[in-house]
């Protein structure tokens, strides 16, 4: 016997459903969502400007710093798939709020802890908070905006996820002038908790049906894969490649990976149905952004030493030197929306790939010591309005490849491709830098004592603080390091443009196809629905 229906139950709620999408609740929704997200960006790039600070608060070495900085992100890209399946299950709100929760106390630990091993685990915490909230961010705009205003809403999203983390480092540099590192938190905080108001307020509760259980051995495989891929790229540019506790971390990650793609493939409720890669929007998607944020990631990390090391700012200076960048990219990132319209997705991230590929061309060929900031200026402007333009498409290709009631699992999977092309952009991407520095200072040096060389050989901070006990060539050996230094960064741009062209030319054949695998099945949150564990 069929159940019977109360329609005028269900037509209630579908009343009070759209009445919560109306313009002015969708923008107040879309406001919400980013300021959660604000805050998580914030917290992965705020505390790298107080690296030495902790390091003398908590007398330890570089590498227990790395830990606590690192540790949050590893955290963050790990747990991000299971969670965000679970948020599809039990409600998005609900578990946006339990994340913001946690992410603010684990905030507010962090400010006040007194030894390392409380840092650590207030980092940890504040990394499951993070996987909670960041996926979800995305997947309410997925499943609460109508498929008319969705485009505009992700382009948003994408434009404070690629600009925020610039504006989160700027406005801790400022901090740690002005006041302390401690003060550092406090940035998180107070958008956590004006994020919970808002969340309170105006975000809807969707909950998406399921008919099987919860994927567990999937989510197990797929921490395991992240956690130990992550760890072995961001050990690889310190330890080297060959390490072993580097070769046995990929070697263990890449066994998972195979292991969850087994699994998912034969599982009937699968975490992830690897058959969609088999779709170009999502394969192109995350093609594409597993690409760029490991160009950009590449380019950041050579960025900051050149205005510290060569130009000699500050680091709140070098901060602001980051803004135009930004300020486009977050720019670029509103507009693409409008651009696919009129050309499509694939065309759409072509250009911005094309405008990017231009970007590094330009740092890589003006930059020099003596042009200073002025040289990079131009291929920064150009790269930040590529990075936009391609990002925002390749976003919504990945989430319109899911299914409504997997939406908080397809942008995990938007993070997980930004989480890991930003590892490996640092691991490829910065030892290039490195190795070309040796290499050229090396040679610029040849006459000067052994000892000396294998100094500066160390790094461009080496150079310059061993440099005075040369006497009168030590300004020649500081201008020998910096030069080093460019020649080092000329070599990763023109890396960096090999990546974006070969990016380019796939996209053009294997890109994202206009309007043919979008598979959005619902424009309001769902109205009924199980939890399915």
């Amino acid at each position: 016997m069929k159940p019977t229906i109360n329609h005028t139950i269900i037509e209630s709620k579908q009343q009070v459903l759209l009445s919560q999408t109306t313009p002015v609740n969708l923008k107040k929704i879309l406001i919400s969502v980013c300021i959660a997200l604000m805050a998580v960006i914030a917290s992965v790039s705020g505390l790298n400007v107080a690296q030495p600070m902790l390091a003398l608060e908590f007398d330890i070495s570089q590498s227990t710093v790395l830990w606590i900085i690192n540790i949050y992100a590893l955290t963050l890209a790990a747990l991000l798939l299971p969670l965000s399946a679970v948020g599809d299950r039990l409600g998005r709100k609900k578990m946006l709020l339990m994340g913001l929760v946690i992410f603010g106390a684990a905030s507010m630990l962090s400010a006040i802890a007194t030894n390392v091993a409380i840092m650590l685990l207030a980092r940890l915490m504040t990394g499951i908070g993070a996987a909670l909230i960041m996926p979800i961010t995305l997947a309410v705009i997925t499943s609460t905006f109508p498929s008319e205003e969705r485009s505009k809403a992700i382009g948003i999203w994408t434009g404070v996820a690629g600009g925020g983390g610039i504006l989160g480092m700027y406005l801790s540099a400022l901090l740690v002038d002005v006041a302390s590192w401690r003060w550092l938190f406090l940035l998180p905080v107070v958008l956590g908790v004006i994020s919970i108001i808002m969340t309170i307020r105006f975000i809807p509760d969707s909950i998406e049906k399921s008919e099987h259980r919860f994927d567990i051995v999937g989510s197990l495989l797929s921490v395991i894969a992240i956690a130990f891929l992550v760890y072995g790229l961001h050990e690889a540019p310190g330890l080297g490649w060959t390490a072993p506790l580097v070769l046995s971390s990929l070697f263990i990650g890449i066994l998972a990976v195979i292991g969850f793609i087994i699994w998912e493939l034969g599982y009937q409720g699968a975490l992830l149905d690897v058959r969609l890669f088999g779709k170009r929007n999502l394969s192109g998607g995350s093609i594409t952004l597993l690409t760029v944020f490991g160009v950009q990631a590449g380019i950041f990390i050579v960025l900051f030493p050149f205005f510290q090391g060569v130009l000699g700012w500050s680091g709140l200076r070098s901060t602001i030197g980051m803004m135009p960048m930004a300020v486009l990219m977050m720019l670029s990132s509103a507009l693409a929306p409008k651009l696919v319209l009129k050309v499509g997705s694939r065309y759409t991230i072509a250009f911005g790939i094309a405008l990017g590929a231009i970007g590094a061309l330009l740092m890589g060929q003006l930059v020099s010591v003596e042009g200073g900031y002025v040289s990079i200026l131009p291929g920064m402007l150009v790269m930040g309005l590529g990075m936009g333009f391609s990002m925002t498409p390749s976003t919504e290709a990945i989430t319109s490849s899911l299914p409504a009631d997997r939406q908080g699992v397809a942008s995990a999977l938007n993070d997980i491709t930004r989480e890991l092309g930003t590892a490996l952009g640092v691991a490829l991407l910065g030892p290039l830098v490195s190795a070309q520095y040796r290499v050229a200072i090396g040679e610029k040096l040849s006459g000067f004592p052994k000892e000396l060389i294998t100094r500066v050989k160390e790094g461009l901070a080496h150079a310059q603080a061993v440099a005075p006990s040369t006497g009168t060539k030590a300004e020649i050996v500081i201008r020998i390091a910096r030069e080093s230094f460019v020649s080092g960064w000329q070599q990763a741009m023109w890396i960096g443009v090999g990546f974006m062209s070969a990016l380019f030319i796939y996209i053009l054949i294997k890109g994202p196809e206009k309007n043919k695998e979008a598979t959005h099945y619902t424009t309001v949150p769902s109205i009924t629905n199980e939890n399915g564990f």
